[in-house]
């Protein structure tokens, strides 16, 4: 039973940082890249960030360049999203992914996704 388990959202302000980790657990995950999607209230869920099982390579989506960050602990097998720059904009449910399908998953291409994590901007 594969669990991905999200820490590290919350309420900030414009501006401001936060770093979202997830953990995931019940079997090895070689070939799979790990990522992040949003969803906003109202609003279809969006990627944001992936990186490869190496942590060579990652992706990020246009919204989020130069602000955010994703890294890996491979030994943790834990993935981080260091936030920067926060807008009210960025204020969405914050999901972890693992996709065996490359650095721009599909919604209907994630193999596993976590709980979700609050994070709220406000202005």
């Amino acid at each position: 039973q594969v669990q991905l388990v999200e820490s590290g959202g919350g309420l900030v302000q414009a501006g401001d940082s936060l770093r979202l980790s997830c953990a995931a657990s019940g079997r090895t995950f070689s070939m799979y890249a790990m990522g992040w999607f949003r969803q906003a209230p109202g609003k279809e869920r969006e990627f944001v960030a992936a990186i490869s099982w190496s942590g060579s390579n990652t992706y990020r989506s246009d919204s989020v360049k130069g602000r955010f960050t994703i890294s890996r602990d491979n030994a943790k097998n834990t993935v981080y999203l260091q936030m920067n720059s926060l807008k009210p904009d960025d204020t969405a449910v914050y999901y972890c992914t693992l996709s065996r399908f490359g650095l721009r998953p599909r919604p209907s291409e994630v193999d596993y996704w976590g709980q979700g994590t609050q994070v709220t901007v406000s202005s």
